[in-house]
């Protein structure tokens, strides 16, 4: 038995309605459905905005009207952007974005970051001071290793120990299998850290529930998959956070909202 807390990721960078229908985009369509998820159980929502075009952005006006879009539709849930490149930002303008909105919480890739050292730094010194809640994205060894270095470096500040393993890959997509999870909680135990799981592909409830036995905490939602672990598609975020929710429930977990 273990508590855990839930973050779900209803869009991403990349999906768009074409993949499902329910994919909120726009800052009324996200704030709905964390409404939704924070009934069956998410305590935060992880952001993506969108540009006109439906393509990822980092503008902060965007981020802005989602953000009070969601506090207005779901008093209390926890919000974190992300500053995620998607391939078209590079780590200074993942900065600004950072410099411009000082978020609650925000999502920082420690191998997008790592493309620029000098920026890297003052991106992690903007958020201690601005009091922003850092979770460093770790794909693989070779981004906990970076990562162990810039806490050895004084890069990153020893407070920061909040992190997300990820497993699979969106493209080329690569579906994750929970004793993937294996090395990266061993990491985790190593470093010290505070840890959460996202998964790609339909057997992602499987992994997540295999995070919470390990102790970790979970993030799910169409951002990593739309599919339940018979292949179908889920009806929405909310009925992904609830199905996961109701198995760890069986398993005799306990949710923590806050």
């Amino acid at each position: 038995m273990a508590d855990y807390q839930v973050t779900v990721a209803p869009n991403g960078a990349r999906r768009q309605k074409t993949d499902h229908p329910e994919l909120p985009i726009t800052p009324q369509e996200l704030a709905e459905t964390a409404r939704l998820c924070q009934a069956a159980g998410a305590g935060r929502v992880h952001l993506h905005v969108r540009d006109a075009a439906g393509g990822h952005s980092l503008d902060a006006a965007a981020y802005r009207q989602a953000m009070a879009a969601v506090r207005g539709a779901a008093p209390g849930m926890g919000i974190q952007i992300t500053t995620e490149s998607a391939g078209i930002y590079p780590p200074s303008a993942q900065m600004a974005c950072l410099q411009a909105l000082c978020p609650q919480a925000a999502s920082i890739a420690v191998r997008e970051m790592a493309q620029d050292p000098a920026v890297a730094a003052r991106s992690y010194a903007l958020c201690a001071e601005s009091g922003t809640e850092v979770q460093h994205i770790l794909y693989g060894p070779s981004c906990i290793a970076q990562l162990e270095a810039w806490y050895a470096e004084g890069v990153v500040p020893a407070q920061m120990r909040d992190v997300i393993f990820v497993l699979g890959k969106y493209a080329p997509a690569t579906p994750a299998r929970p004793q993937e999870l294996v090395p990266f909680v061993a990491a985790a135990q190593a470093l010290d850290l505070s840890w959460s799981l996202c998964a790609f592909g339909r057997d992602e409830r499987a992994c997540l529930l295999a995070a919470i036995q390990a102790g970790g905490n979970v993030r799910i939602g169409f951002e990593n998959n739309l599919e339940s672990p018979d292949g179908g598609l889920l009806q929405d975020n909310a009925a992904s956070v609830a199905a996961l929710v109701k198995a760890a429930s069986e398993a005799g977990h306990i949710l923590k909202r806050t």
